[in-house]
């Protein structure tokens, strides 16, 4: 889900290289979508795109069937949806703080809802959550998303717990600083980077090879996973 931002374009095309048949999500950005597509290496018919507000449950749910109808079965979930807003906290008006839960919070536990009764019918599955560092050390002016990505550790960590017995695997990462529409005009340049043990943020292509690992991975469930190299 989320697959035509950055991030989710980049993973995208990790597993298509690896030839799985690969469904690219998206909300608003068809173009974006479609550009990711076009550089898939084995292309067919467009049943990889798929339109869909995550933040309505129904239209999760027949993304679910739609996506099944085309493969008859669903390996890997990779959730890299998110949305974030400049506002002090005090100054975030309530309609703001909804939009940021719905989208950051609320969009995956509609979609966890819908994937895990696929998994346990299968048998096994692998998702893999996108948070942020922020669910942890918080961020001054965006007390909103930082609240939102630690209910995604929570979430994560408990539907591990609750899916472990039906060989599901539930993980997350924290994808680090990329330039995208989300980061904006605050992606700090390498001067600004003291925070980061390497001096500088990670690269996408390789942080959409951990992701790939990870999902990948057979023994490996309820963990958090920092993809660069800030400490935390």
């Amino acid at each position: 889900m989320g697959g035509s931002g950055t991030i989710g374009g980049a993973v995208c095309l990790r597993f298509a290289e690896a030839n799985w048949n690969v469904g690219i999500h998206y909300h608003r950005q068809e173009l974006a979508a479609r550009t990711i597509y076009s550089h898939f290496p084995h292309q067919g018919e467009e049943a990889s795109l798929f339109q869909t507000d995550a933040r309505d449950l129904k239209q999760v749910e027949h993304l679910m069937q739609r996506f099944l109808a085309n493969w008859g079965k669903l390996d890997a979930l990779i959730w890299t949806v998110g949305q974030a807003k400049n506002a002090l906290a005090v100054r975030m008006s309530s309609e703001g703080w909804d939009d940021l839960i719905r989208t950051n919070l609320t969009s995956l536990f509609y979609c966890l809802r819908t994937v895990g009764p696929v998994f346990q019918d299968q048998g096994f599955g692998s998702i893999v959550v996108l948070s942020s560092l922020a669910s942890t050390t918080g961020t001054a002016g965006q007390a909103g998303y930082a609240a939102a990505k630690a209910g995604v550790l929570g979430l994560v960590r408990s539907v591990a717990q609750e899916w472990g017995a039906s060989n599901i695997r539930v993980n997350a990462v924290f994808p680090g600083w990329h330039q995208s529409a989300l980061s904006g005009d605050i992606f700090p340049n390498q001067e600004s980077c003291h925070d980061h043990l390497l001096g500088r943020t990670p690269n996408l292509q390789d942080t959409a090879n951990q992701i790939y690992h990870l999902a990948t991975a057979k023994d490996i469930s309820g963990q958090i996973f920092n993809l660069d190299s800030r400490i935390w």
